[in-house]
């Protein structure tokens, strides 16, 4: 036997409460743009945030944005001879991933206080995060 239909929950005047339902839907899409404008504004600060990559005890630096943006790349002169091509590789390639690392750690950081202002769970996944 199939389940009995539910009927939507009724007024004061025993009509259907749509309004209700358009207002629900009204604060819904006000909080989806509120997100989307504090998303946009994130990516946008993400951007201005600097972190520096190091590897060879800092014989190579890398700078980026939070956003993972290469800003530059200092090598130390003692690593600019053909002998040292393949160490220098593994040390510009070493100090990005290191400097991504970091900024990866703060584009978290930065997106979990968002999240909190926000009122939602730790750990919770806004889709395209």
């Amino acid at each position: 036997m199939p389940a009995p239909m539910r009927a939507w929950p009724k007024g004061q005047n025993g009509e259907t409460d749509v309004k209700s339902m358009e207002e629900m839907l009204k604060a819904a899409q006000q909080a989806a743009e509120t997100i989307e404008k504090q998303m946009t504004e994130m990516q946008g600060k993400l951007d201005l945030i600097e972190v520096e990559g190091a590897a060879g005890g800092g014989l190579v630096k890398v700078r980026c944005s939070a956003k993972g943006r290469v800003l530059g790349v200092s090598i130390d002169d003692s690593l600019l001879t053909p002998s040292e091509k393949g160490i220098l590789e593994d040390l510009i390639t070493a100090a990005f991933n290191d400097a991504r690392s970091k900024a990866d750690a703060i584009s978290g950081q930065e997106m979990a206080r968002m999240q909190q202002g926000m009122g939602l769970p730790p750990g919770f996944k806004l889709p395209g995060m």
